[in-house]
């Protein structure tokens, strides 16, 4: 097994742990017959970010981000449809919804119909995924403002932090070594 092939593995692996950190919401989601204390935003905007990056990966023809962003767009719409099933603000919950289907389309419409197909297409598509993964993992730093605020870390989930850290890793290394710096930031 080569380097590359090693790391493929690797970026699955820690990817795939990472989205599952998601399954403890949804147990305790199904436990306790409610969505209290569980955010909807992230399930949302993650399963927006698969979408976007799984069809760079069919652009690219890259089965590591293919693999990875399927099964990552599936639990995210796992969570997501768990979420609205035991959540009491269907009001508020709906308009998020629809607000990212219509980004969705409008996005797909964009880079499939407007932009020139090819290495236009391509980098304009790995530039605006990786635009939304920076501002969807600079997200949760209100959560660290109330960390250092309260000296608590209860809101911090040590299974996510410690996933988030070894799939980012691997994605940097990954894309170093296809020298595609879109795939380097992906994560």
């Amino acid at each position: 097994m080569d380097f590359l092939q090693l790391l493929s593995c690797a970026c699955i692996i820690f990817t795939v742990g990472m989205f599952t950190t998601g399954l403890t919401d949804l147990k305790k989601m199904k436990a306790t017959q409610s969505s209290d204390n569980v955010q909807f935003l992230p399930f949302l905007t993650t399963c927006l970010n698969n979408l976007g990056w799984l069809y760079y990966g069919l652009l690219k023809g890259d089965g590591t981000v293919i693999i990875v962003n399927v099964i990552g767009a599936s639990l995210q719409t796992l969570y997501i449809i768990t979420y609205c099933h035991y959540t009491k603000e269907k009001r508020r919950v709906f308009p998020q919804t629809l607000v990212m289907v219509i980004v969705l389309c409008v996005g797909w419409v964009y880079f499939t119909m407007v932009i020139p197909h090819g290495e236009a297409q391509l980098s304009q598509l790995g530039l605006a995924c990786s635009v939304f993964t920076i501002s969807m993992y600079l997200s949760p730093l209100t959560d660290l403002l109330h960390i250092v605020r309260t000296r608590s870390v209860e809101r911090l989930s040590f299974s996510l932090t410690v996933a988030t850290f070894f799939t980012s890793t691997s994605w940097t290394l990954y894309g170093l070594q296809l020298q595609d710096y879109y795939i380097m930031v992906r994560r």
